[in-house]
């Protein structure tokens, strides 16, 4: 459901006046500064029952406390970021819509492939912009596996794993992995690996998926097995992984490809970089975020070793980032005339991912 547009064209006329909803990880780490670093954009008021947060804005907007539906309704407002708990983006957004705002809401837009039909269809009937936070199609990694399979470099691809790993001593409970509408690991970071098998290999021919209650009270362990003829798609992640394994592995009849680590520039946000600094990104990323190459033309294998990092292998260059706010949002130049215009919702994607991520009972396996 990502919009691309170009930076230059939302450079110029007045700001475009954003309500942020939720400024714990996603919205004080991720929206906050992304959108601080595109001149469009400028934050005027933050949702949040932490308002000592709010140091870290630049704009110093005003803080509404614990009422969201001020912020979706504030006149002063022309695009609502929803960035709060998974079980309220349908209300909220649907709130936003309701009072004639355009909407981002993180992932996962909704909980249902119902929620969000009903989301995408009062956007069209309002005229409004409505948009999904999908970031991780942006990442280094993610970017050069997609160029090596474009250019045919494995052969046919036969086996494909993407993983997500962490290691958490305790769980907290917390919205995340206590119980709940939206918990839970495959709530959590399922929508990021789903969308990237979309995106690389479309809807699949049947799944199933197995999920774990460990040690939290819902998933904390999730695999998933997507059929695309006689290819296969692992998807995976546990919170219970210390030593490292491949963030993405791709394995063809001409070779294989392997990364390991994740894209730095989660890190360097949460160190608190400015996605505005020319070296933002483009930094090394730690001595595990590199890249494995073995391809066999012939009898004999090639091996290559490389940091995917931005600027150094295959990944975007830096100044693609600057405007990074710009790609994970939408053409929104209607509201700087004060016109909405017709909205053009790319949803398939996103009912698609849905698909795959609602229909999972917890914790038992799923065929389908």
């Amino acid at each position: 459901m990502n919009t691309v547009t170009s930076a230059g064209s939302l450079r110029s006329g007045p700001p475009i006046r954003v309500g942020l909803i939720g400024h714990g990880l996603s919205g004080a780490y991720f929206h906050g500064p992304l959108l601080e670093a595109a001149e469009p954009f400028r934050i005027v008021l933050v949702a949040t029952a932490r308002p000592e947060s709010l140091r870290r804005r630049r704009d110093a907007p005003r803080c509404v406390g614990g009422d969201p539906i001020c912020a979706c309704s504030s006149d002063d407002v022309d695009l609502v970021v929803i960035a709060s708990p998974n079980d309220s983006h349908y209300r909220l957004g649907r709130a936003a819509l309701e009072a004639g705002k355009h909407v981002v809401i993180d992932k996962p837009f909704a909980l249902s492939t119902a929620e969000a039909g009903e989301l995408i269809a009062l956007a069209r009937s309002r005229g409004l912009l409505l948009s999904v936070f999908q970031n991780r199609r942006l990442d280094g990694d993610f970017l050069a596996l997609k160029r090596v399979l474009r250019d045919e470099e494995l052969g046919e691809l036969l086996l494909f794993e993407s993983r997500w790993d962490r290691f958490k001593r305790d769980l907290t409970p917390g919205w995340r992995y206590g119980p709940g509408p939206g918990a839970g690991l495959l709530w959590d970071l399922g929508p990021h690996l789903i969308d990237q098998a979309l995106q690389l290999f479309g809807t699949p021919d049947r799944w199933t998926a197995d999920l774990g209650v460990q040690r939290a009270a819902v998933d904390d362990y999730f695999e998933m097995t997507l059929w695309y003829g006689r290819m296969r798609c692992i998807l995976s992640a546990s919170t219970s992984v210390a030593g490292a394994r491949p963030r993405f592995a791709a394995h063809g009849t001409l070779g294989s490809y392997v990364t390991v680590g994740v894209d730095p520039y989660e890190a360097a946000l949460r160190r608190g970089e400015q996605p505005r600094d020319p070296a933002f990104r483009s930094r090394p990323g730690r001595d595990t975020d590199r890249n494995r190459r073995r391809t066999c033309p012939g009898n004999d294998c090639i091996d290559r070793v490389g940091a995917w990092s931005p600027g150094v292998d295959d990944a975007p260059a830096p100044d693609q980032v600057l405007f990074f706010a710009i790609r994970y949002t939408f053409k929104i130049s209607s509201t700087r005339s004060g016109s909405t215009g017709l909205v053009r919702c790319r949803s398939n994607p996103a009912i698609r991912a849905l698909s795959l991520s609602s229909a999972c009972p917890q914790p038992v396996r799923a065929i389908m």
